[in-house]
């Protein structure tokens, strides 16, 4: 070959150099043994490696140990001269990510023919595989969700149709699909649709929309409908996506309700949403409520104590402003939500926003409460306010002080916030909640009511004989006149007599070796505790939570274990905020049977959200609360399951 050809050659040579070194794709060449032999500026951006780790090294380097075997069949089918292309496969970095990689391999041959190595074209499809995976999750929530979710172009056409709107309406899906929207009109509200149509088009949102809409059978339903517009990339309106949900009932409902308002002798059903507040383990209560004698008689007050689990306590005081069955009513469902939400979970002010939501549809909007959590095995109580009097707090001496609680704004007003605050909350600590009832009268000001309150409790608690001869004792100060009450009066009187016997923690890492090491650090304090009778039980479930955070949540994971008299409590925090939920395994599966031995073996267990993810929890009984004991704070026995372990959501 001449000079000039050798030299064209070299520049066609430099020329493929570059294409190849200028590409975004990782590009490497590997023998049919697999050593690398060349290695671009992509691959190393995409593993890690630089040429000078890479080359010479094996290609095993980069595949997960469960895919050896994978990789050799891949160099096999090379050999034989196969081309493999978009082959979706995992493959290692340098610092130990495991990437979803897309793979097309081609042999590279001799002047003669013989295949001496493989050319490996790679891309990261990481993010694309996440994609999918949240679009499938998608797909999945919108079948299985009990709301009619239909799709409708902005001509009425319909384009998807879930398994609900089947059962609400009676419609297949292919009998849907590619029908126009009216036939579920019924005829006086064809024009209603194409006014929804119209905004939808303009970009409006529509939410809560009631409406009428007719089955298959020509019934015709109430409907709750919400509206949406669906954008194109570019920004252009293409369709509407529409969730409606059968309010039938509820508004059958309405009606009743309706008519019983008119009969003020049902007045006195209220009282039944209204009562004495139950005993739960890890608190001791006395609750006084007197209904008004004036106008309509009873009103909005309400308390709740409630058991969190994990020796957590829930404290709810609130009034609704109004009286009769009205106000008695909202006050049942603020009750009912507000207890549905302190079992799901949530923190204070978090509750505190969704009650401040749930309101605006209530009939009677003006709502002040206070929601305390208490915490008594950390030693501290979370406290969130709606415009609600000062929390009083008494120590062990009797002496009495404000709780230091921002005030907020009542429910209903919206717009504003609502702000929590964290406190210390000592063993033998009594807080006093109640209502205006108990401090507000027409010739008094309210400043001097809060300081005769005050002074009476501290007064009462210095000679009192528990908490029922307490309470019994401050009504009799307050409020001498027995025969009349201008205002409902509430007041709940809440003590934690005693904290946890011993608490002990420690962190652990999101990896394997940290669920023995949790396994050690429980059997010991077991040990050190004389709690050897629950260590069998307590280690097994502590592994199942373990290795479920080891293995769907992030780490470091922190490992808290407390006991008193009457139980064990365990607990596992990590930095994830999806909540696990028990869920029944599928045929030969080894996964999904964690959580339902926790079921199964836990006096109780949950989840509640922290700051920064998660904490997951169970309780055993001890010996001595099984054989009947009494422990601190309340009467033995098992414990309540708590709502929050049946309502979370998240990885098993």
């Amino acid at each position: 070959m001449s000079i000039e050809a050798l030299r064209g050659a070299g520049g066609r040579h430099e020329l493929f150099q570059g294409l190849v070194e200028s590409s975004q794709d990782a590009i490497l060449v590997k023998t049919v043994d697999g050593e690398i032999t060349f290695w671009n500026d992509a691959a190393q951006r995409l593993y890690g490696y630089t040429p000078g780790e890479a080359v010479g090294s094996h290609v095993g380097m980069l595949v997960p140990p469960d895919l050896k075997d994978e990789e050799t069949g891949l160099l096999e089918r090379i050999a034989r001269g196969e081309c493999v292309e978009h082959h979706e496969t995992r493959r290692t970095t340098h610092d130990g990510r495991v990437l979803d990689i897309d793979v097309s391999l081609w042999p590279i041959r001799s002047r003669d023919g013989t295949i001496t190595a493989a050319c490996s074209v790679m891309r990261d499809i990481t993010d694309r595989k996440r994609a999918e995976a949240r679009v499938d999750e998608l797909a999945v929530v919108v079948e299985s969700s009990q709301d009619a979710i239909l799709i409708k172009s902005l001509d009425g056409e319909i384009t998807f149709w879930n398994a609900a709107a089947q059962r609400l309406y009676g419609y297949t899906p292919d009998e849907a699909v590619g029908s126009h929207v009216g036939m579920l009109v019924p005829p006086d509200l064809k024009d209603e649709e194409a006014d929804l149509l119209d905004g939808i088009a303009r970009g409006v949102r529509i939410e809560h929309y009631e409406t009428r809409r007719t089955t298959r059978d020509g019934r015709v339903l109430d409907i709750d409908v919400t509206l949406w517009p669906i954008r194109s990339r570019d920004g252009a309106i293409t369709a509407a996506c529409s969730v409606m949900r059968d309010i039938t009932g509820r508004k059958e409902a309405e009606a009743q309700l309706a008519e019983l308002y008119a009969q003020q002798r049902h007045i006195s059903l209220a009282l039944n949403l209204m009562g004495a507040s139950k005993q739960i383990p890890g608190a001791q209560a006395a609750s006084r409520y007197l209904p008004s004698t004036h106008g309509q008689g009873v009103g909005g007050d309400w308390l709740d104590l409630i058991d969190l689990g994990a020796g957590r306590v829930g404290v709810f005081v609130g009034d609704v402003m109004g009286r009769g069955l009205d106000a008695a009513v909202v006050m049942g469902q603020l009750r009912s939500a507000a207890r549905a939400l302190a079992l799901a979970g949530l923190p204070p002010w978090e509750l505190m926003r969704c009650l401040d939501a749930f309101t605006h549809d209530l009939p009677e909007q003006f709502v002040t409460c206070v929601y305390l959590e208490a915490d008594p095995a950390q030693g501290e109580v979370t406290v969130c306010s709606a415009g609600h009097l000062p929390v009083l707090l008494i120590e062990p001496d009797a002496v009495v002080s404000e709780l230091p609680v921002p005030t907020g704004i009542p429910l209903g007003v919206g717009g504003v916030p609502h702000e929590q605050v964290r406190l210390p909350l000592r063993a033998g600590t009594t807080l006093a909640l109640y209502t205006d009832g108990l401090v507000e009268t027409s010739d008094s000001d309210i400043d001097r009511r809060l300081e005769l309150v005050a002074g009476t409790l501290e007064e009462v608690f210095a000679t009192a004989d528990g908490l029922e001869d307490a309470a019994d004792r401050v009504l009799n100060t307050l409020l001498p006149d027995t025969a009349a009450y201008a205002d409902d009066v509430t007041l709940l009187l809440v003590s934690f007599p005693t904290a946890p016997l011993d608490t002990a923690e420690t962190e652990l890492a999101g990896e394997a070796f940290s669920v023995p090491a949790g396994r050690r650090f429980l059997s010991q304090r077991l040990r050190e505790w004389g709690l050897a009778e629950l260590a069998d039980t307590a280690l097994l479930l502590a592994s199942e939570l373990l290795t479920n955070g080891v293995r769907h949540a992030q780490g470091p994971l922190t490992l808290r274990v407390w006991h008193s008299v009457r139980e064990l409590g365990v607990e596992i925090t990590d930095g994830s905020t999806p909540r696990p939920r028990a869920r029944l395994a599928e045929g030969m599966a080894e996964n999904g049977r964690g959580l339902l031995l926790v079921e199964a073996l836990a006096d109780a267990w949950g989840t509640r959200p922290t700051t920064h993810g998660k904490t997951v929890w169970f309780t055993l009984l001890t010996a001595a609360a099984r054989d009947g004991a009494s422990g601190p704070g309340g009467t033995p026995g098992p414990a309540p399951q708590t709502g929050s372990a049946a309502t979370a959501a998240g990885a098993v």
